[in-house]
Order: C-alpha cells, then sequence, then structure tokens
C-alpha cells in the first residue's frame, strides 16, 4: 500500500507527538469496502493523556493500529515525532481488554519476556522487572502463576510488561473493560500514578464515559461509522487528581453530561441503522 505524499519531505505539526493528517481507512473485505475512519485529522502533544470515545466500530481501534504502524491508512498521513510512518512503530506499545499473559510463566517470567527478547543481561533485567513490580504494586507476588492471579493482578502485570521495554506512547484499547467497579477504580489510579510520573504518552479508547472524563487531558469524540471527529473537549480538572473523589466534582459531573450529549444523537444514528 502506498502513501500519497506531496513533492517536499513530509513534516508533521511542530510540537505534536503523534499527528493524524486528514487520515481516511477503508478496509476491503469479500463483498464490500467498509470505511472505519474518514479525513481525521488530531495532534496529540508529548506526555498528553488522550481518549477516543464513540460508537462501536467508528474507528478509535483502527487509529491506534496506524499509530502503532501495523497498517497504513488509505489516505492521508500519520507522523510519530516528525517522522511518517510506514512501518511498526516501535517507540508504541499496545494494550488490549485481553492481558494475553503467558499461563506457563510467573509475574517475573511474564514482565521479563520483552527485556528477554531485547536480549538484556540477566542482572539488569532482574534490576528492570524488581523496579516494575514495585511500581504496579505486585510485590509479594513475583512467583504467582497468571491463573493464580485476580483480574486486577492479570492487568497490572500486563502493564508492567507494557512498561518492560520503556516505550514512548502507550496505546491503551480499553484495557479495563473486563474488570469490576472497584478494580477499575484501581487500576486506573494506577495507570494515571504511572504515566505522570513516567511523562507517557496515551492514546487510550473506551466506551465508558465516566472513565474518558476521569482518564484525559483530552477527550475526543467521533461520529458513528465512518468515524469523523465530532468534537475535541479538553477536560476541566487537574493534572493531579483523586479519581475516588471526582463524583463530588461539578467540573467532572458537568463534562460526563456534555459528552452524553454529544454521544446520544451518535448513538440513535446507529440504532437507526441497525433498525
Amino acid at each position: 500500500m502506498s502513501i500519497q505524499m506531496s513533492g517536499t519531505k513530509p513534516k508533521a505539526v511542530t510540537g505534536s507527538l503523534i499527528s493524524f493528517e486528514n487520515v481516511s481507512k477503508t478496509f476491503e473485505l469479500a463483498d464490500r469496502s467498509v470505511a472505519a475512519v474518514e479525513n481525521v485529522s488530531l495532534n496529540i502533544k508529548r506526555g498528553e493523556f488522550v481518549v477516543l470515545v464513540g460508537p462501536s466500530g467508528c474507528g478509535k481501534s483502527t487509529l491506534l493500529n496506524m499509530t502503532a504502524g501495523l497498517f497504513l491508512p488509505t489516505s492521508g498521513r500519520v507522523f510519530y515525532d516528525g517522522t511518517l510512518v510506514t512501518g511498526y512503530n516501535l517507540k508504541t506499545g499496545y494494550m488490549t481488554q485481553n492481558d494475553h499473559l503467558l499461563p506457563w510463566r510467573d509475574v517475573v517470567g511474564n514482565i521479563s519476556t520483552p527485556l528477554e527478547i531485547r536480549g538484556m543481561a540477566r542482572g539488569e533485567r532482574h534490576d528492570r522487572v524488581a523496579h516494575l513490580i514495585e511500581l504496579v504494586g505486585l510485590v509479594g507476588f513475583e512467583k504467582s502463576y497468571p491463573s493464580q492471579l485476580s483480574g486486577g493482578m492479570r492487568k497490572r502485570t500486563a502493564l508492567a510488561r507494557l512498561l518492560a521495554y520503556d516505550p514512548e506512547t502507550l496505546l491503551l484499547d480499553e484495557p479495563f473493560a473486563a474488570l469490576d467497579a472497584q478494580l477499575r477504580l484501581n487500576m486506573q489510579i494506577e495507570l494515571l500514578r504511572i504515566s505522570r510520573s513516567l511523562n507517557k504518552t496515551i492514546l487510550f479508547v473506551t466506551h465508558d464515559l465516566d472513565e474518558a472524563v476521569a482518564l484525559s487531558d483530552r477527550a475526543v469524540v467521533f461520529t458513528a461509522r465512518p468515524g469523523r471527529i465530532r468534537q475535541i473537549s479538553d477536560t476541566p480538572l487537574p493534572r493531579q487528581r483523586d479519581l475516588a473523589g471526582l463524583r463530588r466534582d461539578p467540573a467532572y459531573t458537568r463534562m460526563t453530561a456534555e459528552l452524553w450529549d454529544l454521544i446520544m444523537p451518535t448513538l440513535n444514528e446507529t440504532r437507526g441503522e441497525a433498525s
């Protein structure tokens, strides 16, 4: 697949780590073409936490995949740190709903996997894994296997493994969707703490509007497929925030309601197409 480029060397918007420039993506199926996203332009700064929300099938995960270089846009361009993304982007790390832990390896073994693949020396690997286990709150469970872990601990292990090779950007596709409310809150608190302390850039997909407001610096709201940006909303919350107490914050309540007002017409459109 080729990307249309002008005669000059492509450049991203100054100051942006990730840039989508008039991006569209169409998938060719056996019996039809499906347009996932259309004319999406979005710039994400280094260290920013951006959440993508919208109905199922509107191309949110497609944007994550293009950032990771798993496939190219049909038209438009994706830049990472000023460079056109044309293949696998090794500066990103990906986490989905499924933790994909290796059942035959304990917590240390799972977190060590990307470091072993990289060829890191045993001593350095040991120190790195010990630091990550402390960072995500898994001290005391180093020798536990995935089948012996709770859902929250499995997610912590998956997050530590993601951080093991220190990607600049975390691409998170509904990583906490399968957790109950209390575990989800705990993981949200951990993720926000880690992302701030390590200055990670995060592109996060969710269908939970409360989660979108709680975590984000900005929330990007998409229309139904083909996904187009309906609105980008800045979160009126401090970067250091108490997630457990947000439901008493009027600014949080107000923005959540505003996102629902934006999403509801899209959901009605989706239901109309399905009927």
